[in-house]
């Protein structure tokens, strides 16, 4: 059996500098696979030695808005391949068409699997019936019959062989250039217009007033659409709407971000608060993508000064990604502790108390864990800052922040963590 791979041969053509435009994208227009099956194997061996006798076309089939044949030689198409099966895809169309085609010939077992031992591919090439460019690509050395033969895939005088051809186009750069969308822009200036063209509702918030499009609006948010357009609409003769819970920059950012899709611009400190106030206001409207902007934009500002207050909120918003960023940012005994020294941390535990318990099951125990450790392994005494919860009192949570200058043992530490809810984290 010859090891070499076989060079793909064109037939009635030239195949030296036909392969489609590099400058060009290619697109795959079409995959098809046909199957050709000789029966009678034997036979088609008989009659004259002239190769030219033994050529035998399949019936035509399409492929990318083509017609195509496959064309079969079992004593090969020349002298040198008088040994081998000769196969060739035929271009049969009557078009003067340049096609683009590369093809992949099997053969295949007897479950009609192909052989990779038996596989040959030829490059992507274009065909035509007109010029120089090929009429037919194909094997004069497909497989020796000898190897045929002795492979079991020929059983009772008969063996297939997979065509699989995949027919391509080429997309030819346009010379136009379309801008991107700039409805954004649009409706941007749908909003900042002096005119405030065809407005028809205001907002008081925070001292100040804000004219908009209810139709903007209730497109954009579900909860505006019920409370402008369904039961729960302000009246039909009273169209300024109060606001009570937010602040005027706030509500002109979600304004800004309702009419265009955009946050406007920010310092980064201005950013991380706005986001704070943002991600409430995109809960209340029901602004689902706002809301996961505020979630990115806080995620990357977590601080020893911050991770309380975003907690509160990633808690009472249902963030629970960002709550899980929160706790990678406290998986540190010192940013624990300087974090528990805070207003703010006591201000998390008294209106979101199951946070805590949170921290301690995904954070507090593995540093509780080290420290009863070293409380065992080293002498000395370990620095440690303990947060007692009442557990027996949920409603009103007690806090306290303590340093203890001895370390207890271990089944003391663990008897009060377990009675006490105590939290003992690494200085």
């Amino acid at each position: 059996m010859s090891t070499a791979t076989p060079t793909p041969n064109v037939v009635d053509g030239d195949c030296s500098g036909t392969p489609p435009s590099r400058s060009a994208s290619t697109i795959i227009a079409a995959r098809t696979l046909h199957v050709l099956t000789i029966h009678g194997y034997s036979d088609t061996l008989k009659s004259n030695v002239d190769p030219s006798q033994h050529l035998l076309l399949s019936s035509p089939f399409s492929a990318g808005g083509h017609t195509w044949c496959i064309r079969y030689c079992p004593i090969g198409c020349t002298e040198e391949s008088k040994d081998f099966i000769s196969i060739y895809l035929v271009l049969e169309d009557t078009t003067t068409d340049v096609v683009s085609a590369q093809v992949t010939f099997s053969l295949l077992d007897q479950q009609g699997n192909p052989m990779p031992s038996h596989t040959l591919t030829t490059p992507l090439l274009k065909f035509s019936l007109q010029g120089t460019l090929p009429k037919a690509l194909g094997y004069n050395s497909f497989i020796r019959r000898d190897d045929l033969e002795r492979s079991g895939h020929l059983k009772d005088d008969c063996f297939a062989i997979g065509v699989h051809v995949v027919v391509t186009k080429e997309a030819v750069p346009s010379s136009i250039t379309v801008p991107p969308s700039d409805m954004h822009l649009h409706y941007g200036d749908l909003l900042s217009s002096e005119e405030r063209y065809a407005t028809d509702v205001e907002f008081l918030v925070g001292g100040e007033t804000f004219t908009a499009h209810r139709l903007v609006l209730a497109a954009r948010s579900p909860v505006f659409m019920v409370e402008l357009f369904g039961p729960m609409k302000e009246g039909t003769t009273v169209n300024k709407i109060h606001i009570f819970d937010m602040e005027a920059q706030v509500f002109r950012a979600l304004l800004k971000f309702i009419y265009t899709d955009m946050l406007p611009e920010m310092d980064q400190e201005d950013e991380t608060a706005m986001a704070q106030h943002l991600l409430v206001a995109a809960d209340k409207y029901g602004l689902h993508r706002l809301k996961m902007i505020c979630v990115e934009i806080l995620s990357n500002h977590i601080d020893a000064y911050s991770v309380a207050t975003i907690l509160v909120l990633a808690e009472k918003h249902y963030c629970y990604g960002l709550k899980e960023a929160c706790f990678e940012f406290l998986n540190s005994s010192a940013i624990l502790s300087a974090v528990v020294n805070t207003s703010d941390f006591l201000y998390l535990i008294q209106s979101c108390p199951d946070v805590l318990e949170d921290i301690s099951f995904n954070i507090v125990a593995r540093q509780l864990e080290r420290a009863i450790f070293l409380s065992e392994n080293q002498e000395g005494q370990i620095n440690s800052v303990e947060i007692r919860i009442n557990s027996a009192a949920r409603g009103k949570e007690s806090v306290g922040a303590t340093t203890d200058g001895g370390v207890r043992g271990h089944a003391e530490n663990r008897q009060v963590a377990r009675e006490q809810g105590t939290l003992l984290i690494n200085d």
